[in-house]
């Protein structure tokens, strides 16, 4: 059986307590579970992206709450997305600190990318960089960077 068939057939609580690992937004979730069956992984990524787009600003700051501050311990799917922020000198460690500091300060959450393949490096001049950007379109790009970490949990998941 496929993780789709599997995702599929299982009861909606089961489904919700599964999609809550790839986001952590409970409406999110309890939408996408309500979306099923997907007949293909490419309707599964359209109906995330459809439900996330249409949540308001507490589900998706729910969900970005749940991840860890980059460059900061983590474990499981988070601890490997992050993987480039592990062997960061001490100085980059402290500078990313300092910018996700800055970041919360900023705009009341912490700073949401998607870390995969990204070195502490590139992740601390995103955040540099998107400190200046307005509230709005700042909601808009962490939420662009949920999505981008969604799809990629729902690839592992379904692998």
């Amino acid at each position: 059986m496929t993780g789709l068939e599997r995702l599929n057939a299982m009861d909606d609580p089961a489904a919700e307590t599964e999609l809550v690992a790839c986001c952590a937004s409970k409406r999110w979730a309890r939408e996408m579970a309500r979306a099923r069956p997907f007949r293909t992984e490419a309707e599964l990524f359209a109906a995330s992206d459809r439900v996330w787009d249409a949540l308001p600003a507490l589900d998706r700051l729910e969900a970005f709450a749940a991840h860890p501050r980059i460059g900061a311990p983590a474990s499981g799917q988070a601890a490997r997305e992050q993987s480039g922020a592990r062997g960061a000198s001490g100085e980059v460690r402290s500078a990313l600190a300092l910018a996700n500091r800055e970041y919360e300060n900023r705009f009341g959450y912490i700073f949401i990318v998607c870390a995969a393949g990204k070195s502490a490096e590139e992740m601390l001049d995103l955040c540099r960089r998107r400190l200046h950007n307005d509230p709005v379109k700042e909601l808009d790009a962490a939420s662009e960077e949920q999505k981008k970490i969604t799809h990629l949990r729902f690839q592992r998941w379904l692998a």
